[in-house]
């Protein structure tokens, strides 16, 4: 059964549009989709077409980095043992070895130190104060965690421990850990310009302090942490991703290279979705599974032949994920048909004993998806249980769980991805309160997936020139998604041809122009096609480069039966 979504069609701004193309020479559609994405800046929206490395901004705008700087510096000259403390997906990963590698060229004494996943949990370990003690350190750094280890902190400092906080997640209260320095643009009054920079972002401003460089070579391990991350590729990001991502594809690090040539992909164009759904997953398998060692290591490794092995035993990992999470995803479907009532349960809140907390996050993805609505997948253990969420727009996660605070040990995140500790006996009490403010927060509308169209379009407004100059925003991701366009009342021509992997490719034409389509896993969709007066079709526009031919083909996420 073909389930539509609703369509929410962006209202237009001619004026806006009428200015931004004059200004910057570009068509009024571009200008209404740079309009939809709030950019209605002209030397914003220069900027956002025209990304450069001078976007980059200032280091020293975070109020926290000279101190952090002086610090660092200080433990240089009087030899002292730097600790890294990190986390073990790609963003928290990809910060250990960019600021490792930095420290070490600059001649600091530097060790790492990656928790368990399941054995440690997120964040700094109960046990950091010792660890680090017994091996003489003198100064520890977070990456991509901190903001929310009070006591671990304090503990450090009792020790005479300094620690350097950098992280990129929300502070759970004004009052902050009692680290020397806290690098986090989510922070009151951090002094940086731009809040949404990933985990390995901040560690890039930080080692661009530390060094007094702009380090564009070490952009492709920024932006892949930075995509994994899924953080808004907007602002800055932009800047790390675009660039960033143009070097990953030729990059001289030997575990990436490994990685690129295992997963096949060698000598392609880099998007965002290719580190999404190719790199980060064989990255991220290592650390759920258990530890993240191999991962690191691959990261790490200078020697393409080591790396390769490592970038192999990434692959079973990667396998292995994907059988547990298959069977905790129908066990969690089950427990959904026997126990969710979907009037009463806005949030869908599952639980089981031992499902692996490797995989809780992605099950939590995949089901907030499938039912549009948010998501907690809950591993049960004795005494404390783990968590992982997963929302949807208008649902802010990181908030709710904050007013749900009583019942949870623990819990630390975004928007849209939050992780817990809970009591076994608190999960009843947990799931009427969030449930509660769910419905003190949504409207049943809220609850209904939706497709953000930036216009309607004529077949006539289609051409080969609007495809390439829409290719200017790539790459497209959180709050910069790929351009929706709508165009109704066009006719069937010709006979719908049946691909591989349940793909439909067919033509349609609204008198005076043809042009192709193709919807992936749409085959379904052949019978209802071939009956309708006339499709109105929900779309991406793409080029289609055929022996050097190129013409217009609709990449088709929706389609109405008229």
């Amino acid at each position: 059964m073909h389930s539509h979504k609703i369509l929410r069609i962006a209202s237009l701004q001619n004026q806006l549009q009428n200015t931004l193309s004059q200004e910057l020479k570009i068509s009024k559609i571009l200008a209404q989709v740079l309009i939809n994405r709030g950019i209605t800046d002209i030397a914003e929206a220069a900027r956002f077409i025209d990304v450069k490395t001078e976007h980059l901004l200032n280091p020293f705008l975070f109020h926290a980095m000279q101190n952090a700087v002086t610090r660092i510096k200080k433990a240089k000259d009087k030899k002292e043992k730097v600790m890294i403390f990190g986390d073990y997906d790609v963003d928290g990963l990809t910060s250990v070895v960019l600021l490792k590698q930095c420290l070490q060229k600059t001649g600091v004494d530097t060790i790492h130190y990656i928790p368990h996943r399941i054995n440690d949990g997120y964040g700094l370990t109960k046990s950091i104060a010792r660890t680090a003690k017994e091996r003489n350190i003198k100064l520890l750094i977070t990456v991509d965690c901190g903001i929310a280890n009070h006591r671990e902190i304090e503990e450090l400092r009792r020790n005479s421990i300094d620690t350097i906080i950098t992280d990129h997640h929300e502070p759970q209260s004004s009052d902050l850990p009692a680290a020397i320095s806290i690098i986090d643009p989510k922070i009151k009054d951090s002094g940086y310009k731009f809040r949404e920079l990933a985990g390995v972002g901040v560690v890039y401003k930080l080692c661009q302090g530390l060094t007094n460089s702009k380090l564009l070579d070490e952009l492709d391990l920024v932006a892949l942490g930075t995509v994994a991350d899924v953080v808004a590729l907007t602002g800055e990001n932009r800047v790390i991703a675009k660039e960033g991502l143009s070097r990953l594809s030729k990059t001289k690090r030997p575990g990436l290279r490994a990685l690129i040539e295992g997963a096949g992909i060698r000598n392609k164009t880099f998007t965002s979705t290719s580190v999404s759904f190719i790199l980060a997953p064989r990255i991220n398998a290592s650390g759920r599974m258990g530890s993240a060692e191999a991962s690191l290591n691959l990261l790490l490794s200078s020697d393409l032949k080591e790396a390769q092995a490592l970038a192999s035993i990434l692959e079973q990992h990667n396998r292995a994920r994907q059988k547990i999470e298959s069977k905790i995803m129908e066990e969690a479907q089950d427990i959904i048909n026997k126990e969710v009532n979907f009037k009463e349960h806005k949030v869908i809140v599952v639980a089981k004993e031992d499902w692996h907390q490797g995989v809780l996050g992605i099950v939590a993805a995949k089901l907030a998806d499938r039912f549009y609505r948010p998501a907690i997948v809950i591993s049960l253990n004795e005494k404390i249980c783990k968590g992982s969420g997963r929302s949807i727009r208008n649902f802010h996660l990181f908030q709710a769980l904050g007013a749900c605070r009583q019942f949870l040990e623990a819990f630390g995140g975004h928007a849209h991805a939050a992780g817990l500790t809970i009591s076994r006996d608190s999960i009843k009490d947990f799931r009427d309160s969030i449930n509660k403010l769910a419905h003190e927060k949504m409207s049943l509308e809220d609850l209904l997936p939706g497709l953000d169209i930036d216009m309607e379009l004529s077949l006539a407004d289609l051409t080969e020139s609007l495809a390439e100059e829409l290719e200017k925003l790539e790459p497209f991701g959180t709050a910069n998604p790929e351009p929706l366009f709508y165009t109704r009342g066009l006719k069937l021509k010709g006979e719908p041809q049946k691909l591989a992997r349940q793909t439909l490719k067919f033509w349609v034409t609204d008198g005076a122009i043809s042009v192709q389509v193709i919807g992936f896993g749409m085959e379904s969709l052949c019978a209802n096609l071939i009956e309708a007066k006339t499709v109105d079709i929900v779309y991406t526009l793409r080029l289609d480069n055929w022996q050097d031919n190129s013409s217009i083909i609709l990449e088709a996420k929706d389609i109405f039966f008229r």
